[in-house]
């Protein structure tokens, strides 16, 4: 791990996990390079831990509740009573630019492999795992197979809007805390569902819920 000043530490895990802090609410957020004379204000070359969690959206589970689909957790990844889908972080790197001199001026890869969200409805069942979050292109993607068959690997499955992120929150602890990225269904991922289960009620832009991202800073 290198940086130059705690805070900025801080600000590139916040920023990095926020995914979409510089994005739209529409799906246009994309990496464009780095200019190789310009250096990161900060960098975290290798992450460690510890979880995303989504409070998933009351919108989100009536409409699975109207189309008689089941969600459910995959490997690693837990669904409490209360609705909230946490899945652990297992690795990734990411890197903070000074905002203006490059686009997009946080980049890198968040993974969550061994962990994802299941649905089930019909005698089908969709799962959705190994979670990768792209912060330059605002975008979560994932592995997904149908019935235990690989349908689609490494597919754009959420968009992540940081329009709605709320501020850092510093712990003593050595972790940081961002809370209030919007998770919303990608039109691929859509399309994909509505057609595993005979569907066409689920759309892209569909809020999934909201995320709150707990990492080790040190």
């Amino acid at each position: 791990m290198t940086f130059r000043a705690p805070l900025t530490l801080l600000a590139t895990a916040a920023l990095a996990f926020g995914a979409a802090a510089c994005g739209d609410d529409e799906e246009s957020g994309s990496a464009s390079g780095t200019d190789a004379a310009v250096k990161p204000v900060a960098e975290v070359q290798n992450l460690t831990g510890k979880m995303t969690e989504v409070t998933l959206d009351a919108g989100f589970v009536e409409a699975l509740t109207s189309l008689k689909v089941t969600p459910g957790p995959v490997g690693d990844a837990k669904i409490s009573e209360a609705g909230v889908a946490s899945f652990p972080i297992t690795g990734g790197n990411v890197k903070y630019f000074t905002p203006g001199t490059v686009s997009p001026f946080v980049q890198g890869i968040v993974n969550h492999d061994g962990a994802g969200l299941s649905l089930e409805a019909g005698g089908k069942k969709v799962e959705l795992e190994n979670f990768d979050v792209d912060p330059g292109k605002s975008v979560l993607t994932g592995d997904v197979s149908v019935d235990g068959t690989e349908a689609a690997p490494d597919a754009p499955l959420f968009f992540l809007d940081g329009r709605t992120l709320n501020p850092l929150q510093a712990n003593d602890d050595g972790t940081a805390v961002l809370e209030g990225t919007t998770v919303k269904l990608k039109q691929e991922a859509a399309d994909l569902l509505n057609m595993t289960f005979g569907i066409d009620a689920l759309k892209a832009g569909l809020v999934i819920g909201v995320a709150k991202i707990t990492i080790n800073t040190k």
